[in-house]
């Protein structure tokens, strides 16, 4: 089943690939004062739920998906975890990085036709991420990974906002990673049961039609199942949080004010949004990977380099 939010947070059923079923009067019963908890709550009691919402997605005519406004389908988790350097880089890690993550607010969260707002601040670069998301259907604490997957509800697409650069050196992650609109995701929220096996699903991300990000889940260093088992040995999990898996870095390229930023993950549907930056900054529209092929020393499985901002305010003169 694929679930999301549209209009005025009427929750819906996706039918086919182009009609959306509102089936809101479904859970109205579900405790809640907004969409957040709502979802949270239907993901809790999914099983009391989902004959009945395919029953009324079944019987009821649909809107054109074109026709309506999309809204993030997980408009406030509990938890955003994100999980950091999980990629093999195409073969070019030698050995998994340790595994790692970083909270990201769920205040940043945007869905899809929204914008992401490029903030007056002196970081070097802005990127985002391409990644899926795993979302958590039930409550976990000190799962292993034999067990992960039992806990899991569903998937989405992810991007992983990033003003990096920002000073004081060392001092980055939550000022990067956690600002307003940096966490854009949906369009929809897919079942488990609709993915026969989320660590072989390719991703793609495109900017202003060029295709910058292009990988396969196969490739992550630490797979979902040890990911959970080491989320939740740290804090709980609980219905409805986000699990960011992680991306590849070779392809990340500068976001700019006025691009289309699109996000298609195997059977998750494509998440598009604009970017804005009333400063009007730019830089060169190179990957990671350009920057580390032009770089004279190079570490293998590292792509650090960026390229410099050009103009604009902070832009460094030559």
């Amino acid at each position: 089943m694929k679930l999301l939010y549209f209009d005025d947070y009427k929750l819906g059923v996706l039918k086919g690939d182009n009609t959306v079923a509102d089936v809101s009067a479904v859970v109205q019963d579900i405790p809640h004062t907004g969409p957040g908890d709502l979802i949270n709550g239907l993901i809790a009691r999914f099983d009391q739920y989902r004959a009945k919402l395919e029953d009324a997605a079944a019987k009821g005519t649909g809107k054109p998906l074109a026709s309506v406004k999309i809204r993030p389908p997980l408009p406030k988790p509990v938890n955003i975890d994100c999980m950091a350097v999980n990629y093999m880089e195409d073969g070019t890690r030698s050995a998994p990085a340790p595994i790692n993550a970083f909270h990201k607010s769920p205040s940043a969260i945007v869905g899809n036709g929204d914008t992401m707002v490029l903030p007056d601040v002196p970081a070097a670069i802005f990127e985002g991420e391409a990644e899926m998301a795993v979302v958590i259907g039930k409550r976990c604490s000190h799962v292993t990974a034999a067990e992960a997957m039992d806990y899991v509800f569903g998937y989405t697409n992810f991007i992983d906002g990033s003003a990096r650069g920002l000073p004081p050196p060392g001092n980055v992650f939550f000022q990067m990673k956690s600002r307003d609109t940096f966490a854009p995701i949906g369009p929809c929220l897919v079942t488990k049961d609709e993915i026969k096996d989320p660590q072989k699903l390719q991703i793609r991300l495109w900017n202003n039609g060029t295709l910058y990000q292009n990988f396969n889940t196969d490739d992550m260093g630490h797979k979902i199942p040890r990911c959970i088992e080491w989320l939740s040995s740290i804090h709980t999990l609980e219905p409805g949080d986000i699990i960011a898996t992680g991306t590849n870095h070779r392809g990340l390229n500068p976001f700019m004010d006025g691009d289309k930023i699109e996000i298609e993950t195997d059977g998750l549907g494509r998440l598009t949004f604009s970017v804005r930056d009333d400063l009007k900054r730019t830089w060169a529209r190179k990957t990671r990977l350009q920057c580390h092929e032009e770089a004279n020393q190079k570490t293998p499985g590292a792509y650090p380099d960026f390229t410099p901002q050009l103009t604009g305010k902070y832009a460094k003169s030559a």
